[in-house]
């Protein structure tokens, strides 16, 4: 095993002297950590206040799942390493797609690199969509709460994985799937003992439940007893977000949805351009693929400029902007994000028709995330840091280099 320094996408990282664990817990904004303290349900949480490290940094727009869990696992922007939605316009192929197979990721990442190196590596996502990108050429330990029970020595690095967990398999909508993530990254801890270990949630309960609910509170009680067992273990804790959460609806709880391709269509007829929802993935139960952020390809009968002007105009849009200025802007891919993109203010989503979202599902008023107004996002650690530049904008990509660079 090496113990010199690895070098991934421009930033050097330096070997782990104890297991270190990066935890993205899907849709965390602060305000959750915060009230749950207040509560009394998270006393290891508060604990880090004084022995750990509490910050608060960017994750990247959108904010949506795949792009910022890629950014954390590359230490880069999506401008790097090309995954900029869980679903996207692939123009070479002419087809919308979900961008879930790793022939979209444009660059290494620290995992595979650690693992190539030698280390001993570990990844447990909640959701099976995120397992073949956070994998992507890493020799190790990969895969999903929801598809636990078919893990395999050959394909997942593991078998028998409910035995060695100790839970059934879990719903995917349900706080049992991020619940096993926690509870499989404890276990492997204690048998494997990786060197470095992911763990990733999944979002169905922020969707669900505002901050200071009964039904936050608890899955913060519930994480914060197992992250305390991981730092039992010795582990270097470094814990973060892909994006937080916000309420999309009007006073009376009915959901705030501009329905950009709809708007288009009655302006300027159909086909004139085509809306993209990066948000859009296979779980849309919670959130009726509805997210504050969309990109518009311009069809050959109006110009950009009209499309531009007129989204603009519409109540709930908070920013219009052409490629390159998104580009600019959010270090985002140029080649995949259409001629505009749209986000939309803090109460707001953004649809496509309003006949091709089903939010029958819909058991309380939507909650969903895509925008800036989702980008601020804790950044916690269970060390202190040494040598942080405070002119040092902080991302949610930086917790690699924080945790293994920083961290005392």
């Amino acid at each position: 095993m090496s113990a010199s320094a690895i070098v991934v996408n421009g930033r050097s990282y330096r070997w782990m002297e104890q297991p270190v664990v990066i935890v993205c817990v899907d849709g965390c904004e602060q305000e959750y950590i915060n009230q749950a303290i207040q509560a009394g349900v998270a006393p290891y949480l508060q604990s880090l206040a004084q022995r750990g490290t509490v910050l608060a940094g960017d994750c990247v727009v959108p904010t949506f799942t795949n792009p910022n869990n890629l950014s954390i696992v590359t230490g880069a922007p999506p401008s790097v390493h090309g995954i900029c939605g869980n679903f996207f316009y692939d123009a070479e192929a002419d087809a919308e797609v979900m961008m879930n197979d790793p022939k979209y990721l444009r660059a290494d990442t620290v995992l595979a690199a650690f693992a190539a190196a030698g280390a001993k590596l570990a990844v447990v996502t909640a959701k099976d969509k995120l397992r073949g990108l956070l994998g992507h050429k890493m020799v190790g330990i990969c895969f999903s709460a929801e598809k636990a029970d078919q893990a395999t020595l050959a394909g997942n690095g593991i078998e028998a994985v409910l035995e060695l967990v100790g839970m059934p398999l879990p719903s995917v909508y349900s706080a049992e799937l991020s619940e096993f993530v926690f509870a499989a990254g404890v276990r492997l801890l204690e048998t494997v003992r990786p060197d470095l270990m992911y763990l990733s949630t999944t979002d169905y309960i922020q969707h669900k439940f505002a901050p200071g609910t009964a039904g936050a509170n608890a899955f913060y009680a519930m994480m914060d007893g197992y992250l305390a067992r991981l730092d039992a273990f010795g582990a270097v804790i470094a814990l973060t977000a892909d994006h937080g959460m916000n309420a999309k609806t009007d006073a009376a709880g009915k959901p705030n949805v501009v329905y950009l391709q709809d708007e288009l269509d009655a302006a300027f007829g159909a086909g004139a351009a085509r809306v993209i929802l990066p948000i859009t993935d296979p779980y849309v139960v919670h959130h009726g693929a509805l997210g504050s952020y969309a990109t518009v390809y311009a069809g050959a009968a109006v110009g950009v400029e009209q499309l531009a002007r007129r989204i603009a105009a519409l109540q709930g849009v908070e920013l219009v902007l052409t490629r390159a200025e998104a580009a600019a802007r959010f270090e985002l891919p140029a080649d995949r994000i259409g001629d505009l993109v749209i986000v939309s203010e803090r109460l707001t989503v953004l649809g496509t028709a309003a006949g091709r979202h089903d939010l029958s599902g819909l058991e309380v008023p939507l909650r969903s995330h895509g925008g800036v107004s989702e980008q601020r996002v804790p950044i916690i650690l269970n060390r202190k840091l040494e040598g942080l530049d405070p002119q040092h904008r902080l991302r949610n990509f930086d917790v690699l280099h924080l945790a293994l660079n920083l961290a005392r």
